[in-house]
């Protein structure tokens, strides 16, 4: 009867330390737009090489905003000590804007990290690179400015004078980086061909209308056009990009796997595996070290890589300069 005592207490023993040791463990949230991707994979890793004790769960929105409030409702019910969020859509569902703090909609009680925001602070994300403006609110930032990109582009191609782009009204970050186009385009010397994608349709839109679209930019005499920020067309790349090849255009993608495992020609981007390492170290410094998420900096990338697809450019017959090449990455898909 000892040992049989003696081993029920050893039992509840572990039982008591098992739960102690799953409550030490934090539970983190990922929501992601369009699924976990190279970004998603390197958030992971920077949280495993910590030795940090973490859960991580994935929801894929798989692209339709009416899930977010479910992701929400999830993160409380976990409950979530940590919820990482991917793109415009996503972020400004989970935690809508400035204008929104206390906004039972929104998670403000639960600390959030956002990423691949095309621009945080139009969209009243985040107040400024010092701080997110709210208590809750930590993130990063990956973008190259696009008086930049439009420049290499020049660089590129001296003759470069006119720019297609394709957006979606549907995504908040879309609309936004047309209307910056719009503005600064001419300020560069740059003819801009904008065309939203399906115009009318409040849902996503129809894949057909990308061959459509890419049509009416060469009749237009598009070149070059610039991916600026969809969601919609990275996750419809391999149909994006050959149509643009198709009609003799050259696509120049912040999202670098669109040049290495599609038919852009041409990305200036940080990695995303990089930029999930920056979120996992705004992650760490708020559960593991403590850090308040309103009081840390935007995590900016600051490792930009230049991607020529060989292949792409030979189809078109729009080699890069030499100079170009001793700074680019050149592959072949």
């Amino acid at each position: 009867m000892r040992s049989i005592a003696r081993g029920l207490f050893t039992l509840a023993i572990f039982a008591v330390l098992s739960v102690a040791h799953a409550a030490d463990r934090k539970q983190i949230l990922g929501i992601f737009y369009e699924g976990c991707e190279n970004l998603c994979e390197g958030f992971k890793a920077g949280i495993k090489e910590s030795g940090f004790a973490t859960d991580i769960t994935i929801i894929d929105l798989e692209q339709d905003k009416s899930r977010i409030p479910a992701a929400v409702a999830k993160a409380r019910e976990m409950p979530a000590d940590l919820v990482l969020t991917f793109g415009t859509s996503g972020t400004l569902g989970v935690i809508g804007t400035l204008d929104d703090v206390g906004n039972p909609a929104y998670l403000t009680e639960i600390p959030v990290v956002f990423t691949i925001v095309a621009d945080p602070f139009g969209t009243r994300i985040a107040k400024s690179f010092e701080g997110s403006g709210r208590a809750n609110v930590a993130g990063t930032f990956n973008r190259v400015p696009e008086a930049i990109n439009i420049e290499i582009v020049r660089q590129y191609d001296p003759n470069f004078n006119k720019l297609g782009l394709l957006y979606n009204s549907n995504e908040r970050n879309s609309a936004i980086k047309a209307a910056e186009l719009k503005k600064i385009a001419p300020t560069l010397g740059v003819e801009l061909v904008a065309l939203e994608i399906d115009p009318g349709n409040d849902g996503v839109p129809d894949v057909a209308r990308i061959a459509e679209r890419m049509a009416e930019l060469r009749e237009q005499g598009v070149r070059w056009l610039y991916v600026g920020s969809s969601s919609f067309l990275n996750t419809n790349g391999e149909l994006f990009t050959k149509t643009a090849v198709e009609n003799g255009i050259a696509v120049v993608s912040p999202y670098e796997p669109l040049v290495r495992e599609h038919h852009a020609m041409l990305s200036i981007a940080a990695r995303l595996e990089d930029v999930g390492r920056l979120a996992a170290l705004q992650a760490l410094k708020i559960l593991r070290d403590g850090a308040i998420p309103g009081d840390l900096p935007i995590l900016q990338a600051t490792d930009f890589a230049y991607v020529v697809n060989m292949e792409v450019a030979k189809k078109l017959g729009r080699y890069p300069p030499f100079a170009f090449l001793q700074v680019a990455e050149a592959v072949n898909n």
